[in-house]
């Protein structure tokens, strides 16, 4: 089968620091998924197909740089705030990632809560303004071809997620930039760095096609039966139905 490529472009000086590169998620696998023990005597998510294809499916960024982050905490008059500093030092970009400034980015760039009005977003992210994340990298697919990007399926960062989206990426030529929500819920006051290397994007690439739904009976059952959970039924799916993925 024809293999279709996706290209991650940046400028050659953070290229040439060789770290913090787009990959295939696949290298991102949770260490808590990998440490479960899965069998017929204990019956675990490990098993699961579908569980495993979501968290293999595509590719990962992560954080070009540490970033810190205050949410929720309050200033002097007593209102609540959000602050979000991208900027290292020019001393630090060798140890420490991509300089955002150098990049051409010199302040922080924020979504306002009414841009998502009546989304629970918003109160998920304390009614405080939405920050971004800069990403130094242009996405091309070929021709069709677009990108969901979402935050990593069931692995997300319990502090925050960006706010998913499709891009035309055979098209759009610059670099794709996120919003992100904190996780208010937790996180009602957070004060913090996140760490440079944090994965926080996951892209699935798809082929853009026109699809029509269709509603009908299934003539050959009465009534509805409930499928409830059954290990033999896993390994089949697995041995008959599922059909392994390639992202490399």
């Amino acid at each position: 089968m024809f293999e279709k490529t996706i290209e991650f472009i940046c400028q050659k000086d953070y290229v040439d620091l060789k770290q913090n590169y787009p990959k295939p998620i696949k290298l991102n696998i949770p260490e808590w998924f990998k440490k479960l023990d899965h069998s017929h005597v204990k019956q675990t998510v490990k098993g699961c197909m579908p569980f495993l294809d979501a968290i293999t499916s595509g590719y990962v960024l992560e954080t070009p740089q540490d970033l810190a982050l205050e949410h929720g905490k309050l200033n002097n008059a007593g209102v609540p705030y959000s602050s979000f500093v991208f900027g290292l030092s020019k001393q630090n970009v060798r140890s420490q990632g991509l300089n955002m400034n150098d990049a051409g980015y010199t302040s922080d760039s924020v979504h306002d809560t009414k841009q998502l009005e009546g989304s629970p977003l918003v109160d998920k992210n304390r009614n405080l303004n939405f920050h971004k994340f800069y990403n130094p990298w242009k996405i091309k697919t070929p021709p069709g071809y677009s990108c969901l990007f979402t935050p990593p399926l069931n692995n997300r960062d319990d502090r925050f997620e960006i706010i998913s989206g499709i891009v035309d990426t055979d098209t759009y030529p610059l670099e794709i930039n996120f919003p992100f929500t904190m996780n208010g819920d937790k996180y009602p006051n957070y004060s913090g760095t996140i760490k440079r290397g944090t994965p926080y994007v996951q892209i699935i690439p798809f082929k853009r096609e026109k699809w029509k739904m269709k509603i009908h009976s299934n003539d050959k059952s009465k009534k509805f039966e409930p499928v409830f959970f059954d290990l033999d039924l896993l390994y089949k799916y697995k041995k008959k139905y599922w059909n392994k993925k390639s992202w490399t």
